[in-house]
């Protein structure tokens, strides 16, 4: 491992070893398909992120909490006693649920929580706490976003591993195999890590992440500001196959860059050279809210132990991807859940969660 990879020294006692990386002891980045221990979500608190639509988007998160916790727990972080007292109030009363008093700057959970890892039989529980800076600075302050994985670590006795680089979970989708899916849009933006490299980036995600092959997409879809997250773009539902979202209409600015990630990935491989099996799901109709292009994405979906939790948009696309899912996990429940609200806030189901393996 090259020295300028390992971790900066922190005074707490619940970091891994010095100089010691996941991949070297074994860890991996699980698939998210594989079982849950529970879910972590943020609650929603701050109207800036839905200016003039704030209102309705806390019934859509304990809407959610209900939908994950008749199948695992729900962590949810809600500091302050304006804001505990309403998850408390909505959400505190279900099964499943434990709501703890930790303030956080926003809801997106995906990106500035914790990496939770698997590993070998017998190792020390562990996770990665990247550093997280608000998609490039956009939208400080970002300081108690960035303490989730911490806490994360302390609740669920887990050690941190800290690389000390900029890495958000939504840029990120794995096959729980050695090979990784992400974009070159958000990973070589220079408002992450200015100074790495492409071959720089490879090599902390095969060290944090057990990485053995990164499969690099292209451009995201307009109106996304974390500059390309895979999350909208493609996501694993096995080992060797992918979802890709498509637009087919050819005047539409998303048609392209979709296009392109549709053409990459169906000459891909993976970490065991195996050919994928690329399936192309629809996008739903433009969607605006203020003259503003919104990134509604059917490829933000949640898969947790029992359920895919799917936006919905009151398209007649939806049906169709209902269907596509569930051929894809025919022992789990397909749930639509509306979205056009919570994309407001340029986010959906997947963005404000994040799964911890079992």
């Amino acid at each position: 491992m090259r020295h300028d990879l390992v971790p900066t020294a922190d005074p707490t006692d619940d970091l891994m070893p010095r100089g010691q990386t996941p991949a070297e002891l074994g860890y991996r980045f699980p698939a998210e398909w594989e079982p849950h221990a529970a879910t972590w979500l943020a609650w929603p608190h701050k109207p800036e992120t839905w200016p003039g639509k704030f209102e309705p988007i806390p019934a859509v998160w304990a809407e959610l909490v209900r939908n994950i916790a008749q199948f695992e727990h729900v962590h949810v972080l809600a500091g302050g006693k304006q804001v505990h007292s309403q998850a408390q109030s909505m959400v505190g009363h279900v099964a499943n649920v434990t709501i703890h008093d930790v303030p956080t700057n926003d809801v997106w959970m995906r990106d500035h929580g914790p990496m939770f890892l698997s590993g070998p039989r017998g190792s020390t529980p562990a996770l990665v706490d990247w550093e997280y800076n608000a998609w490039g600075g956009k939208y400080p302050p970002f300081d108690l976003d960035n303490l989730t994985p911490k806490f994360a670590a302390k609740v669920t006795h887990r050690k941190r591993f800290v690389p000390g680089i900029i890495m958000e979970g939504g840029a990120l989708d794995s096959n729980g195999q050695g090979t990784i899916l992400t974009t070159e849009q958000c990973l070589l933006n220079p408002n992450r890590n200015p100074k790495l490299s492409r071959s720089d980036v490879e090599r902390y995600l095969v060290e944090y992440c057990g990485a053995r092959k990164i499969l690099w997409l292209g451009e995201g879809i307009e109106g996304d500001d974390t500059d390309g997250h895979i999350d909208e773009l493609a996501r694993f539902v096995s080992p060797t196959r992918v979802l890709t979202a498509v637009e087919e209409d050819t005047s539409d600015f998303n048609h392209a860059p979709l296009a392109d990630n549709f053409r990459r990935l169906q000459s891909m491989t993976d970490a065991d050279g195996r050919k994928l099996e690329v399936i192309p799901v629809p996008m739903p109709r433009r969607l605006e809210y203020d003259g503003q292009r919104l990134p509604a994405s059917y490829m933000n979906f949640y898969i947790a132990n029992g359920v895919v939790i799917f936006p919905t948009f009151d398209d007649l696309a939806d049906e169709a991807v209902r269907k596509i899912l569930q051929e894809c996990f025919p022992t789990r429940e397909i749930r639509g859940q509306d979205a056009v609200d919570l994309f407001w806030g340029l986010g959906a189901f997947h963005c404000i969660t994040q799964q911890q393996p079992a």
